[in-house]
């Protein structure tokens, strides 16, 4: 089992690209045709960008079932149709070329209306995207991620708009994006712009979403109003004295807008209080560019920062934390590699007013390590640790 994925690595260094390409296209047409071109049968909604997809497809979600819509999603989080959902324990967040042809025409079968996809860049560089027909495209911004498995932060946003370029239909583009034009020239028979930054564009997003769908201003504003909260995004966990809040962010980017998220929210400044940072990395063997610049976001913004193991996947955590370190020019940090002991660390440091934001793994249930997936929660680790500390 272990050699698969090994002897694929070393596949994709020594063959052409193109090869590797009419592997993926293979998989995504047998997919089809076993399960009979489900997408032909249901509007599917797919949501590309950075960040905000997750949050963008719950949020849809729920204003189109409390407008009547039936509805089946997949987000990184979880798999749902209808009134049935089950976590996502992939560790990727667009399923194989199969899997997401089967999970369609489950969708058809149970008489969904429509279904709302995360569409990532590496699915869409894999393939996974094709012979689905999208009936919508949704974009909500984009700041360098993946960029070395991509190959240029250019062959990322390109691989974004091959989403766009696969549906004719309906678009919709976040215009508070600097790469909104990018996204504009794809032609399609209705474009529908909006604005929103960060959190505020997920319910933007979800909002045009609904309003191209038909829905109601009076059904999606209730809608928002009565959202549950998106798993791992921006959830507090801990209510009280001392504010405990999960997140996934795990982007230059998204790190640096959760920690001015917060401390506008909470009133850090005018309140005296402190933000206590337990800051993971990016995952072993990938993206490596950005573990400075996010050490070097951290000390900016937090009070005290605790570096500590994320998904090292078969990479040395301890050399990982080091580049996380090599941003930080202040002494306000400690690492502690065991990331149940950060958390614990972290709790105890915190005083009434304090905040302390768990990023990088949101509700994701495994940790990978190089010993394999271990079973992992911050949200539960910090519930089982608050009261001891």
């Amino acid at each position: 089992m272990v050699l698969f994925p090994v002897m694929k690595k070393l596949l994709k260094r020594i063959l052409p690209r193109p090869l590797f390409t009419l592997y993926y296209e293979f998989w995504a047409l047998l997919g089809a045709l076993i399960y009979r071109f489900p997408s032909h049968d249901i509007r599917v909604i797919g949501v590309t960008g950075t960040n905000g997809k997750t949050s963008t497809v719950h949020l849809t979600t729920h204003i189109l079932e409390e407008a009547g819509y039936k509805v089946a999603s997949i987000s990184s989080v979880r798999f749902k149709i209808g009134d049935k959902e089950w976590k996502n324990t992939l560790k990727m967040t667009m399923p194989g070329r199969l899997a997401i042809q089967k999970f369609l025409r489950r969708a058809v079968y149970a008489g969904c209306d429509v279904v709302i996809l995360e569409v990532t860049s590496e699915g869409i560089v894999q393939r996974r995207h094709k012979y689905i027909t999208f009936d919508t495209a949704v974009f909500t911004n984009l700041t360098p991620e993946h960029i070395e498995s991509h190959g240029s932060f250019e062959l990322y946003k390109k691989a974004k708009g091959e989403l766009f370029a696969a549906c004719g239909n309906i678009h919709i583009i976040n215009m508070s994006d600097k790469y909104a034009d990018y996204f504009l020239q794809f032609p399609a028979k209705k474009i529908m712009r909006y604005e929103g930054f960060y959190m505020e564009g997920n319910r933007a997003a979800a909002r045009a979403i609904a309003l191209a769908y038909g829905v109601q201003e009076h059904v999606i504003a209730k809608a928002l109003a009565s959202a549950p909260q998106t798993p791992g995004r921006m959830e507090v966990v801990v209510h009280g004295p001392v504010t405990v809040i999960v997140d996934y962010a795990h982007t230059p980017d998204a790190l640096e807008k959760t920690y001015k998220a917060i401390s506008k929210t909470y009133n850090l400044k005018s309140q005296n209080s402190n933000l206590i940072c337990v800051l993971g990395s990016a995952g072993g063997g990938r993206d490596t560019w950005k573990r400075r610049d996010m050490g070097k976001i951290a000390a900016e913004y937090c009070d005290t920062i605790i570096l500590t193991n994320e998904d090292p996947y078969d990479e040395d955590p301890v050399s990982i934390l080091h580049e996380v370190e090599s941003g930080i020019k202040t002494t306000n940090y400690k690492l502690i590699l065991d990331r149940r002991k950060a958390i614990r660390a972290a709790l105890r440091a915190a005083r009434s007013g304090d905040v302390v934001i768990i990023t990088g793994k949101g509700s994701e249930p495994l940790m990978m390590t190089k010993e394999g997936p271990t079973p992992w929660d911050d949200r539960a680790v910090v519930r089982e640790e608050f009261p001891h500390v």
